[in-house]
């Protein structure tokens, strides 16, 4: 018979056992919602898509500009589909400029750091109003186009919300793959260009609650109810829990349950949320399916790991 201290040893092991197979087991997200594996420079050349996608969308909604206007050769490929000059007041125009200009610092920093190489190649953008209907057709709960149609070039309340959109995704990404970038140079760029994409965040959903009452012409919902209605559409077709929160939440999904205002969103201890490619994906082609692309990008996204996605059929 076992003494009685290799017996407490043995339950001791036991429940250690048990206690790590438990953590582990929640710890884990489902395999569709897990990072994807990929080396450092296919995570960067997967983000190029969306910072393309923000530096299109911003210079030419502001100063009817595209990249290879402010920087020659830095890009190749395909104009955006329907890109317009935004009916911007003048201090939302000045803003939108500024962030796009700097994000052609952070494309350049990335040719000069990492192994791409200019041009680079620019995906199909489809930035047309029509695009972005499909967004506000699927909140609406439509089975036609949205009438009143969504033009996110029409007004500034409009537009802030398309802006949002294109800092979320990289602002998801960037803390989906921090942790995983092999390279003290590359971890250190991610981080510099991370952080900056934090604070554009931020003053975009800043800007957004300063205006959380107003409505968004032509409809008669205010921007704190889109912003709900959007997060909600992003969660629904990110397939990977709430990741995505409007302007106003529940006391109880507020900084630590005491305010309802959430120009910031955060988990549960106010951590920013990741999102892995496939997920981003499912979003931006507006059809829940990262190898069926749509939407903003209708010849899907440039680079190896959304080819890999494509090939292999995932979801």
């Amino acid at each position: 018979m076992a003494s009685r201290p290799c017996l407490y040893a043995f339950l001791l092991l036991l429940a250690f056992q048990s206690t790590m197979i438990k953590v582990n087991t929640v710890s884990l997200p489902p395999p569709e919602c897990r990072q994807e594996v990929a080396s450092t420079k296919e995570k960067f050349e997967f983000l190029l898509n969306f910072l393309i996608l923000k530096i299109e969308l911003f210079l030419r909604s502001s100063i009817d500009r595209g990249i290879n206007d402010i920087s020659p050769g830095l890009v190749q490929g395909p104009a955006p589909i329907g890109a317009a000059v935004a009916n911007l007041d003048n201090a939302t125009r000045k803003i939108i400029e500024e962030f796009g200009l700097a994000s052609i610092g952070h494309l350049r920093a990335i040719v000069n750091t990492t192994l791409l190489n200019a041009p680079i190649p620019m995906p199909q953008l489809d930035i047309s109003p029509q695009a972005y209907n499909i967004f506000l057709t699927l909140i609406l709960n439509d089975t036609k186009k949205s009438n009143p149609p969504y033009n996110p070039y029409a007004n500034t309340n409009s537009f802030l919300f398309a802006a949002v959109f294109a800092s979320s995704f990289l602002n998801q990404y960037y803390a989906g793959i921090m942790p995983s970038i092999i390279g003290s140079d590359e971890r250190q760029l991610l981080s510099a260009i991370a952080f900056y994409e934090g604070g554009v965040f931020g003053a975009l959903r800043a800007e957004l609650n300063a205006r959380v009452n107003l409505t968004v012409p032509p409809f008669n919902f205010t921007v704190g109810n889109l912003t709900n209605l959007t997060a909600q559409l992003a969660n629904q077709l990110g397939g990977c829990g709430v990741k995505d929160e409007g302007l106003i939440v529940p006391l109880q999904l507020g900084a630590e349950n005491r305010t309802t205002s959430n120009v910031v969103p955060g988990d549960v201890n106010s951590l920013a949320y990741a999102r892995s490619a496939r997920e981003i994906m499912r979003i931006a082609y507006t059809t829940g399916n990262a190898s069926r692309p749509g939407g903003l990008f209708p010849r899907g996204l440039n680079g190896a790991l959304p080819r890999r996605i494509r090939t292999l059929k995932l979801s």
